[in-house]
C-alpha cells in the first residue's frame, strides 16, 4: 500500500455563507509531485492552510504524515504561503540564519545552507543588503530558501512561480525536479498548467469548492483521449478528404483529425501508404490540462478563463 503524505477526508470549510471547500477527499503519496489546480476563489489555499492546520475543517479530517498536523509533523514541512512575507529591515543572510535557527538548524549550520542556496539562487552578492534593497523577484527567492533551509520531508508551495521572470521560473523548476529526486514530496498550487503538465506526476482539479477530478497525470490524459490524432507527411492531401472525416484542421505541418476512433487508425496508414505519400508523423493525440478542465467542470469553471487563473483562496 503506497504511504502517504497528506489524507483529507470530506472535509468542509466554509466562512460565514460562503463554503471554501465541500466535501473533500485527497490522498498524497509521499515522494510525489502533486499540482493543486483550479482558478481564483476555487478553494487552493483554504484546503492548503488545512493541511498545515493554520485553518481547522469544520467537518472531516486532515492527516499530515499520518496523524493530526501538530507542530511536529507542521516541522517536517517547508511551506510556502501565497502572502509573501520578509522582514525588510534585516539583511539577507542575517534572516535566513534566523529563520533556520526558528526551524531548528544550529548558527553555523544554517548560515552553511543559506550560503549554498543564495548561490545556488544568483543572490550570493547581496547576502550583506538588507531585504527591502531587493527586487519583488528576488525577496521572492530569499522566502523560497526560508522555506527550504531546514531540508523539510514535503514542501508546499502556494503560487511559488507567480512574479517570477521565465529563467528564475525555470531555475525553480528545476530545484523542485531535484527535490523530488531525493525523495521529497511537493505539493504546489499554480495557475501555470504547462507549468504543472512538465512538473506535475499527479494533479487535483478544483472549481467552485470542489474537486473536479484527480489522479496520475499520464493516466487522466490517456483517459481523457478524445480520438483525435496527427498526421504528417510529405505529398498532396487529396487522400485524408476521401476517409470520409469531416472535422480536419491543419496546424503548422500537421493535419489534425478529429474524432477518429481506434478502429480507423490502421485505416488511415493504409490510405497514406497507397496515396504514395511519405508519412514523417502519426500521432495520438491527448488534451491539454486545460482541455481536460473545461471538460469535467464544464458550467462550472469560473471566470476568468484558465489562462488568466491566480492563486486566490
Amino acid at each position: 500500500m503506497t504511504e502517504l503524505a497528506v489524507r483529507l477526508s470530506g472535509v468542509t470549510k466554509s466562512f460565514g455563507s460562503h463554503t471554501a471547500v465541500s466535501d473533500f477527499d485527497l490522498d498524497i503519496p509521499r515522494g510525489a509531485i502533486v499540482g493543486l489546480l483550479g482558478p481564483n476563489g476555487s478553494g487552493k489555499t483554504t484546503m492548503i492552510r488545512m493541511i498545515m492546520a493554520i485553518l481547522l475543517p469544520d467537518r472531516g479530517t486532515v492527516d499530515l504524515f499520518g496523524g493530526f498536523p501538530d507542530f511536529a509533523r507542521r516541522s517536517r514541512v517547508g511551506y510556502l504561503p501565497e502572502e509573501r512575507g520578509v522582514y525588510e529591515k534585516m539583511k539577507v543572510l542575517e534572516q535566513l540564519v534566523f529563520l533556520g535557527e526558528l526551524r531548528g538548524l544550529t548558527r553555523q549550520m544554517a548560515r552553511s545552507r543559506a550560503g549554498h542556496w543564495l548561490e545556488r539562487l544568483g543572490l550570493a552578492e547581496w547576502s550583506g543588503k538588507k531585504v527591502q534593497e531587493l527586487s519583488k523577484g528576488m525577496q521572492q527567492k530569499v522566502q523560497f530558501i526560508g522555506t527550504v533551509l531546514h531540508d523539510p520531508d514535503m514542501l508546499i508551495l502556494d503560487e511559488p512561480f507567480s512574479g517570477l521572470d521565465p529563467i528564475n521560473q525555470d531555475v525553480l523548476e528545476a530545484i523542485v525536479r531535484e527535490e523530488r529526486e531525493r525523495g521529497k514530496t511537493i505539493l504546489f498550487s499554480t495557475h501555470l498548467m504547462e507549468q504543472a503538465e512538465r512538473l506535475c506526476e499527479r494533479v487535483c482539479l478544483i472549481s467552485r469548492s470542489r474537486k473536479v477530478l484527480d489522479g496520475d497525470l499520464k493516466k487522466l490524459k490517456r483517459r481523457e483521449r478524445s480520438g483525435a490524432v496527427a498526421v504528417e507527411f510529405e505529398g498532396d492531401d487529396r487522400w485524408l478528404m476521401r476517409l470520409g472525416i469531416r472535422d480536419i484542421e491543419r496546424v503548422d505541418d500537421a493535419h489534425h483529425l478529429s474524432a477518429v476512433d481506434q478502429a480507423q487508425y490502421d485505416a488511415i496508414l493504409a490510405a497514406a501508404m497507397e496515396a504514395g505519400v511519405a508519412l514523417r508523423r502519426f500521432e495520438v493525440l491527448e488534451p491539454s490540462l486545460r482541455e481536460i478542465f473545461v471538460r469535467h467542470a464544464g458550467e462550472q469553471a469560473e471566470e476568468p478563463p484558465m489562462a488568466a487563473m491566480g492563486g486566490g483562496r
